[in-house]
C-alpha cells in the first residue's frame, strides 16, 4: 500500500487517505517534526533566572508545537512523553504516568529523565499544555478533592502556600455546586503566559509576576491575601469546569467559558467574604463592562469580531457574569443552580452553544427565556433608566404616577424593574415591568414618598441616568 502524500500550507497540513474514510471510522495519523516553535510553547526565563518552557495556546496556537484541529470543538484525549534534563520538573495535562532515566548516567547532569503523563477525558486543545521548569513543587495540605500541587519559582516558594489559600476551598465550593471535580489531579503553576491566568485542564498556568506586590491593593481578610490572587484563583479553577470540561462550541460561545468563571469567582467572593463584597465585585464588573461598551456596542453572542484575541472582552467576561446575576435573580437559587448543574451534566467532557444553556434554564425553571436570551445575548447594550414622578393626595390614599423612560439605542429591555419607595420612613417595594422605552404607571401608597430608587438591590445590569420629582 503507498504511503498517504500529504502537503504543507502555511499553517496547515493536508493529508490525502490512501483510501476513503467514513464517519465512524477510526484513522490514525502519525506526523513526525521538530524544530523551535515560534509560538505556543514559550522559552522563558522564570524569576529565578532559570531557562523553562510553558504551554500558553489559547485561543488557536497550539497548532504551532502540537499538529491538532486548532477549535475548541476538536477536543480530543492526549498524552505526552516529554524528555528534559534531570534537574528539570514537567507538568502536563492528567494523571502522572512514571519518570524513567535516559541517557548516559555520567556525568549525573548529563542525562536526562523521561516523564509521561495521559489525560483521558477529552480537553481542548487550547488547554493542551506542559510545563518544564527548575521550580519546586509543593503539595497543599488539603487533598480532599483532588491531588493539588503548586509548581513555583524558589524565589516564590515562601509565599505560594498562602497565595494560594483560596485553592482548596475553591475547588471544594465548585465541586458542592455543581458537580465532582473532572480531572485527575490540579497543579498551580507559575511560569510563562500572556494571560493573567490560563485555565489549562487540570495545569493551571499564572504569570511569574502573580506573587509581586502591587502598591494600594485591598486585603480580603478571609484569606489575607490580595483581592486579585482571590479572584485569579477562582476564576481558573472555575473554568476546570466551565471552559475546560464543558467547552464553547464556537467562539461566539466564549461567554460560557469566561462569563461563568467571572461570576463563579463572585460566588466565591460571595460564600467567602459576604454579600457586601459580591455586591462590590458585581458593581466593580458592571462599571468596565460601561467603559467597554462606549467604546463597542456588540451583542455577547459575538459573530462578527474575527480577531480572537479581540474577544477577550468585558462583553464575554463582566457582561457574560451580569447576565447570569440576572437570571439566578430571576429565576431564584434552586431553580437556576439546578439548571447549571443538569447543563453541566448534558455537555461535561464534549461542547456546548448558548442554546442549551438555555434550554437547561428552561427546563428547570419552567420560564420561557427566550425573549431574555434574544436581548441580553444575542441583542446589545443594556438599559439606562430615567425614572420622573409625580403625586396626588385623595381621600388618604396617595396615587404616584411613574414614567420610566429608556434612554439606551435600539430595542427596550422588558425585564421587570423593582422600584423602591420611603414612605413615612419605611421601604415599599413595587415592581414595573416595561412594555415599551416609555412606560407609565400608576401606583397607590399610603403617603407621599420621600425618596424613590431603581432596583436597589442589583438586580439588573443597568444604569439609572436620573430621577426626577
Amino acid at each position: 500500500m503507498a504511503p498517504p502524500r500529504n502537503s504543507r500550507a502555511p499553517e496547515t497540513l493536508s493529508v490525502v487517505l490512501s483510501k476513503v474514510a467514513t464517519r465512524g471510522n477510526k484513522l490514525i495519523v502519525t506526523v513526525n517534526y521538530h524544530g523551535h516553535p515560534k509560538d505556543g510553547l514559550v522559552f522563558a526565563r522564570d524569576r529565578d533566572g532559570n531557562p523553562s518552557a510553558t504551554g500558553d495556546n489559547w485561543p488557536n496556537r497550539v497548532h504551532n508545537w502540537i499538529p491538532s484541529l486548532d477549535h475548541p470543538s476538536a477536543k480530543a484525549t492526549v498524552s505526552f512523553t516529554v524528555s528534559a534534563p534531570r534537574q528539570e520538573q514537567v507538568i502536563a495535562n492528567g494523571r502522572f504516568i512514571s519518570t524513567t532515566i535516559a541517557g548516559d548516567a555520567a556525568p549525573a547532569n548529563a542525562a536526562h529523565q523521561v516523564w509521561k503523563f495521559e489525560e483521558t477525558r477529552p480537553i481542548p486543545p487550547y488547554c493542551m499544555v506542559v510545563a518544564v521548569n527548575q521550580g519546586v513543587v509543593i503539595k497543599s495540605l488539603d487533598q480532599n478533592v483532588t491531588q493539588l500541587v503548586y509548581n513555583i519559582p524558589l524565589k516564590d516558594s515562601d509565599y505560594a502556600p498562602k497565595g494560594f489559600s483560596a485553592a482548596a476551598p475553591s475547588l471544594t465550593f465548585f465541586s458542592q455546586t455543581i458537580a465532582p471535580y473532572p480531572y485527575e489531579k490540579l497543579a498551580l503553576i507559575v511560569g510563562a503566559t500572556r494571560f493573567g491566568g490560563m485555565e489549562n485542564s487540570s495545569a493551571i498556568v499564572f504569570p511569574s509576576t502573580l506573587f509581586e506586590h502591587r502598591p494600594n491593593e485591598k486585603i480580603r481578610t478571609r484569606f489575607d491575601i490580595p483581592t486579585h490572587l482571590e479572584e485569579v484563583v477562582a476564576h481558573e479553577i472555575a473554568h476546570q469546569w466551565f471552559g475546560d470540561s464543558v467547552t464553547e462550541s464556537t467562539w461566539a460561545d466564549l461567554w460560557l467559558s469566561e462569563g461563568f468563571a467571572t461570576y463563579f469567582a463572585g460566588l466565591f467572593v460571595e460564600k467567602y467574604d459576604g454579600e457586601a463584597a459580591f455586591r462590590d465585585y458585581m458593581r466593580d464588573a458592571a462599571q468596565r463592562y460601561f467603559r467597554f461598551e462606549q467604546q463597542r456596542n456588540l451583542p455577547i453572542h459575538d459573530t462578527s469580531t474575527t480577531d480572537l484575541m479581540a474577544l477577550l472582552n468585558p462583553n464575554n467576561y463582566e457582561k457574560g457574569a451580569w447576565v447570569l446575576h440576572m437570571l439566578r435573580r430571576r429565576l431564584g437559587d434552586e431553580a437556576f443552580f439546578k439548571g447549571l448543574r443538569d447543563y453541566y451534566n448534558a455537555h461535561a467532557g464534549g461542547n456546548a452553544s448558548s442554546e442549551d444553556l438555555r434550554t437547561a434554564l428552561e427546563k428547570a425553571s419552567k420560564n420561557d427565556l427566550r425573549d431574555f436570551f434574544a436581548r441580553w445575548v444575542y441583542g446589545a447594550g443594556h438599559p439606562r433608566y430615567e425614572l420622573g414622578w409625580g403625586s396626588m393626595e385623595r381621600r388618604a390614599v396617595t396615587s404616584v404616577v411613574i414614567r420610566l423612560n429608556q434612554l439606551q439605542d435600539g430595542d427596550a429591555f422588558l425585564d421587570p424593574v423593582p422600584i423602591e419607595f420611603v414612605v413615612n420612613g419605611k421601604k415599599e417595594r413595587r415592581t414595573i415591568v416595561p412594555t415599551g422605552k416609555s412606560t407609565t404607571v400608576t401606583i397607590q401608597l399610603p403617603a407621599n414618598p420621600s425618596a424613590i430608587s431603581i432596583d436597589p438591590d442589583d438586580t439588573l445590569l443597568k444604569e439609572v441616568v436620573r430621577i426626577n420629582p
